[in-house]
């Protein structure tokens, strides 16, 4: 007698295909749409316009011992040229490490609010997939193409706002 053993994938010959929901966010967007990262910039923006301010001040001043050492060319003594480019000098240093050390603060802090927003935001779109009944979310920023139907950004923002007002 011989046995006819059939593979356990034979017998169980009906194909089990799970449709699967899909969401598409498009992050950035959804981030920087928020309520608190609109204010967050806006806090930001006022924090260091003082220190945009003497920036363009020194500029402004930079500018003008340009222009007297141009249109008083040949007209100054030796040691009042050299003592306007000195002059220009100090100011152009300054400028640069104003500049330098503002663009280094405003980046931080724009980076630490992004990444807390970034968590936070991750955080909500795990609810609004459950919520939705969604499996995945995908980026738009990685997703070749989506169907418009499938846009959670907005839901996202909303969302978002929602669980995290602006202070």
């Amino acid at each position: 007698m011989y046995r006819l053993v059939l593979p356990l994938a034979l017998i169980v010959a009906a194909p089990v295909c799970a449709q699967v929901k899909l969401g598409i966010v498009d992050l950035q967007k959804a981030i920087l749409g928020t309520a608190e990262i609109k204010k967050a910039q806006s806090d930001l923006e006022a924090k260091f316009k003082p220190r945009q301010d003497a920036a363009a001040k020194l500029d402004r001043e930079l500018q003008s011992i340009q222009q007297q050492l141009q249109t008083m060319a040949g007209k100054l003594t030796p040691q009042a040229e050299a003592d306007l480019q000195a002059q220009g000098a100090r100011k152009q240093r300054d400028l640069q490490r104003l500049t330098e050390d503002l663009q280094a603060d405003v980046d931080r802090e724009r980076n630490d609010i992004l990444q807390k927003a970034g968590r936070q935001m991750t955080e909500v779109l795990k609810k609004l997939a459950e919520s939705k009944g969604l499996d995945v979310v995908l980026d738009r920023a990685t997703t070749l193409y989506a169907k418009d139907a499938l846009e959670v950004t907005t839901d996202a923002i909303a969302a978002y706002d929602a669980a995290h007002p602006a202070k």
